[in-house]
């Protein structure tokens, strides 16, 4: 009896740590099917949660077993160590360890080649629009986005802010899909287009900063693959790739932002990027995970802002939180064309066919899963 109980901590120990790998190592291969079903794209998402249950995995192996004889538990460790320095190779952009995307500016003082942008996904259902003006009114944007905002957001908005924010743009939906954007600055050419499905918008505008230079403005939220959502991602990635295009033809200074419902080390984000050619604030220097706002272990980036590489960060925040299941980020940047010396990565003819193939599954409402490959 006395050696019973150390020996069965050690089994339950071992057993934890195999099957702890094993859900570690699955959710490092799921990523590789190329089919867009939610329960396979969802396994895009938590990579950091996944580097963090194969080191755990990885040191109780190790500690339970011998690694010093050629056999299985070696074998299992030596895959555990690889998916585990994978996972952590497609998160390490997004540390301060990687060389940054975007320059850092030259002029951190505002002035006329400045633009200060908040994006805040509410929650429909949230009723703290207090907290939300707050933020507005300490951090001062020149323009601020709502997703998710209804008519009751409008009406709250309208009344704490728009003597300060006389421009504006609404889309008060009750679908989850609402979009209001805000600015101080006037809006030229504003839209409010349905690329993919006929109820989820987005916004396009353009402002002009003090100094005179016109920036175009993509604001996008399309629907995730998830349950209760859309089964797969076809569509989301369909208006992702559709926007990336869109602002390579438009071939001036851009910025994109929203809640993607993706995360940036995706392949369609990576995808995104490269047909765009725009850069993101994030890499080298944190992740600033925005969601999900209530569970610190399971956060991921999906509200994002890109822009081409005529601008330079300023700053780039987490705020804090307005009650929502998302945090809200505010972004400034400069107007600085005369350092520009960035040389981004090019979509090629591959990423072209794949962009399109996806558009048009997108468009026809084909989503391009495994039940359908069957079917």
């Amino acid at each position: 009896m006395y050696n019973l109980k150390p020996c069965l901590i050690n089994e339950v120990l071992n057993i934890i740590a195999i099957v702890l790998g094993f859900v570690g190592v699955i959710g490092t291969l799921m990523p590789f099917i190329p089919k867009d079903d939610y329960w396979i794209r969802g396994f895009d998402y938590p990579r950091l949660q996944l580097v963090c249950v194969l080191a755990l995995s990885a040191g109780l192996f190790a500690f339970e077993n011998d690694l010093t004889a050629m056999g299985w538990q070696l074998a299992f460790w030596l895959v555990l160590a690889v998916a585990g320095l994978y996972q952590a190779y497609r998160i390490l952009p997004y540390t301060q360890l990687w060389r940054t995307h975007s320059r850092t500016a030259n002029f951190p003082e505002h002035d006329g080649r400045h633009l200060r942008m908040l994006v805040s996904n509410v929650l429909q259902t949230n009723k703290s629009s207090d907290k939300l003006v707050e933020r507005v009114k300490t951090h001062n944007p020149d323009i601020f986005l709502t997703l998710e905002s209804n008519q009751w957001w409008e009406e709250k908005m309208d009344e704490a802010l728009l003597a300060d924010y006389p421009h504006k743009v609404s889309v008060p939906l009750e679908n989850l899909y609402g979009m209001h954007l805000y600015s101080k600055l006037e809006l030229f050419d504003a839209e409010v287009l349905y690329r993919i499905k006929d109820d989820i918008p987005g916004i396009d505008a353009t402002v002009e900063l003090d100094n005179g230079k016109r920036i175009k403005l993509f604001f996008v939220h399309p629907m995730p693959p998830a349950p209760g959502e859309a089964y797969a991602s076809t569509g989301r990635d369909a208006e992702l790739a559709l926007v990336g295009k869109e602002v390579k033809k438009y071939g001036d200074t851009a910025i994109v932002a929203g809640d993607l419902n993706d995360v940036a080390w995706s392949h369609s984000t990576r995808l995104f990027k490269r047909l765009s050619g725009l850069v993101d604030p994030r890499v080298g220097r944190g992740l600033f995970a925005t969601f999900h706002a209530n569970f610190w272990f399971a956060r991921w980036p999906l509200d994002h802002l890109f822009h081409t590489t005529d601008l330079a960060l300023v700053s780039l925040k987490r705020l804090k939180s307005i009650d929502s299941d998302h945090f809200p980020i505010l972004v400034e940047l400069s107007y600085e064309p005369e350092a520009d010396d960035h040389d981004n990565e090019e979509a090629d003819s591959d990423d072209h066919a794949e962009a399109d193939e996806t558009i048009a599954k997108g468009k026809s409402g084909v989503e391009d899963t495994v039940d359908a490959t069957i079917s």
